[in-house]
């Protein structure tokens, strides 16, 4: 009788011990979860973010542009944070925030080909 509480007590310490052992695991996955959530998710909506506006820093007059909208023109003028655009089908000249260009139709020189 005096073994078998021995061998219970024995195996309680062993569990106790091993408890605070067991976290660790948990953690590494959780960083390695955190890890691959960056490395598929944020890092490419980041890098999408810094071409977008490179891209609209280097807009010129005289660019064919679509806006968020659905929009096509061509640039007419340029301001910090507007833009005036001609319409392609009645020529008419809207102004447009430089946040709602979506892409730059027309290829420059300077700039790189994918």
């Amino acid at each position: 009788m005096l073994d078998l509480n021995a061998n219970l007590l024995a195996k309680q310490a062993e569990a106790t011990q091993g408890g605070i052992g067991g976290f660790l695991p948990i953690i590494v996955i959780y960083g390695l979860l955190f890890f691959a959530l960056w490395f598929f998710m944020i890092r490419p909506q980041k890098k999408k973010q810094k071409e977008e506006q490179k891209m609209r820093e280097n807009l010129q007059v005289g660019d064919e542009i679509v806006t968020i909208g659905g929009i096509y023109g061509r640039v007419i003028s340029l301001k910090e944070d507007t833009i005036v655009i001609e319409s392609q089908s009645d020529h008419s000249k809207i102004t447009i925030a430089r946040w709602a260009l979506q892409s730059n139709l027309t290829v420059h020189d300077d700039a790189p080909i994918k």
